[in-house]
């Protein structure tokens, strides 16, 4: 069956929105898009991840200049303790140096230093005794415990005595026992102790 052409009918079709669907569409979506894009404003309002208003900005940094300053004065007082730690790691270095005897030649260097303040003073050597003990908690240092008699008059002992504290050898009198005899002479008994470090050369 033909169909009849109606102008009017298709004129008003042609008039109608051809697109009218889709916008609604578009329109909604786009309302979605603004809302959305409020509530991410809205956040950022509220959370501040940029770091918040002028005076917080300001806040956080004095509090880092403040951490600053304290990290410096750290690390100058770290400076400052590593500092004394060398000076005295040096100076006991030296201290051993100066006054321990190395034990390698601890006898002779005692026995020779004896030797020589006794003819100085005119005082006769008798027999003398030497053991060493170890000192707990230290591997390079040792005690010398010295037992040794002489003949002496009082005026030659203490000269002898004198020559002895005088001794750059760090020479510790621990006991000096004295029995006059007959003739008039002291027979001195004196124990001393002196310290020996533990090393294979160095200074004596």
């Amino acid at each position: 069956m033909a169909r009849i052409f109606d102008p009017a009918a298709l004129k008003a079709r042609l008039s109608m929105p051809r697109f009218a669907v889709k916008d609604a569409r578009v329109l909604v979506r786009l309302i979605l898009g603004v809302l959305l894009l409020a509530n991410v404003v809205a956040a950022l309002i509220l959370f501040k991840p940029w770091g918040g208003s002028a005076e917080d900005l300001a806040r956080r940094e004095e509090e880092l200049q403040k951490e600053a300053i304290q990290g410096q004065i750290a690390v100058q007082r770290t400076r400052v303790i590593v500092d004394k730690v060398e000076k005295a790691r040096k100076q006991g270095d030296q201290f051993l140096t100066d006054f321990v005897l190395n034990r390698r030649t601890a006898f002779s260097t005692i026995l020779a230093a004896m030797d020589q303040a006794c003819a100085q003073t005119g005082i006769k050597p008798k027999e003398r005794t030497f053991q060493i003990d170890e000192i707990e908690g230290s591997d390079t240092i040792s005690i010398m415990t010295v037992n040794a008699g002489f003949e002496a008059t009082y005026p030659n002992l203490t000269k002898f005595v004198n020559m002895l504290d005088r001794s750059p050898r760090f020479f510790i009198i621990e006991s000096m026992q004295a029995a006059p005899t007959p003739a008039g002479i002291l027979n001195v008994n004196i124990k001393a102790i002196l310290f020996v470090r533990e090393e294979s050369g160095g200074a004596s």
